[in-house]
């Protein structure tokens, strides 16, 4: 067997309750959702955005509604990662865990990958933040990275980005171009029939596997899923890339990627990195915005 298998936790958050050991509290029901993913089979356990606080931002309405959401920010060595990290560890499986994390100035909204021996081998911070809304506030992440992940298929390469990130193709091209051969995509807003269109052809265009972890409704609309980018059988017929796709409601979702069937076709097929022409293609780096996409709230 060559199939990685990723769950996707597709859980309803509680807020700021990120560390108590009640089962209410996102600590608890992180783990009781990774314990069930290990009963399943899977190699990687991947939480939707921002799971320490629910993605939940302050009201800009309380005088002190900032500093308090700041305070729940967190980093590597504090015991929320710490915990999971352990966890990782004990389930001998990779969890993509996610949260707040405290940074300089204003906080990032981060994603850790940890693998089956608890070492974080991947921190990413979303580069393209919401600025037309709350994310404002965060700070930015400057670059996209991939890590090789221990599996017990061997080494998979394993890229991250995070919600608006996929709405880019810049973000899965710079990670395919990386080497990335899986990219795990937090998520945290309605995934609709456009958003999954964007996120299919992702995985197509970069001969890449994509899988994505929601929220539930009330709180988004679930639709986890996950595409394996493989297109086309080797007879060239023409095949649905589409892997996984969860419903509106809770629960652990498991994605299977056949990685040598996806590393053969990466061998034979165009897309990817194949036929690319990167020196027609200096505009992509320019600053230059055209008038009618000018918004006053973009950050560069």
């Amino acid at each position: 067997m060559s199939e990685l298998r990723i769950a996707l936790l597709q859980m309803t958050a509680v807020g700021y309750d990120q560390a108590g050991f009640d089962q209410g509290s996102n600590l608890t029901k992180g783990e009781e959702y990774c314990r069930q993913a290990k009963r399943m089979g899977a190699d990687i356990a991947l939480f939707p955005e921002m799971w320490n606080i629910g993605c939940t931002f302050f009201d800009p309405e309380r005088a002190d509604g900032r500093q308090k959401w700041i305070d729940q920010a967190v980093g590597e060595d504090d015991e929320f990662v710490v915990h999971f990290k352990k966890l990782a560890r004990e389930l001998d499986m990779a969890l993509a865990i996610t949260y707040l994390e405290k940074w300089p100035g204003a906080p990032r909204n981060t994603a850790a990958l940890i693998d089956r021996h608890g070492e974080v081998v991947l921190t990413y911070a979303k580069v393209h933040t919401c600025d037309f809304d709350k994310e404002v506030h965060l700070t930015p992440g400057d670059d996209f990275y991939v890590a090789e992940l221990e599996t017990r298929l061997g080494e998979v390469v394993v890229g991250v980005m995070i919600c608006f990130d996929r709405e880019f193709p810049e973000s899965a091209r710079i990670l395919m171009l990386k080497g990335a051969e899986i990219i795990l995509t937090p998520n945290a807003c309605d995934m609709e029939e456009n958003r999954i269109g964007q996120f299919r052809a992702r995985a197509y265009e970069n001969m890449l596997a994509v899988a994505t972890a929601n929220y539930p409704a009330p709180q988004a609309n679930g639709h986890s899923i996950a595409f394996d980018g493989m297109a086309f059988t080797p007879d060239e017929s023409s095949r649905d890339t589409l892997v996984i796709e969860a419903g509106e409601g809770e629960g652990v979702y498991l994605a299977q990627i056949d990685i040598e069937k996806l590393r053969s076709y990466r061998a034979r097929e165009v897309w990817g990195n194949a036929f690319r022409r990167p020196g027609t293609y200096g505009s992509l780096a320019s600053d230059h915005v055209n008038k009618s996409f000018r918004r006053s709230d973009a950050r560069r």
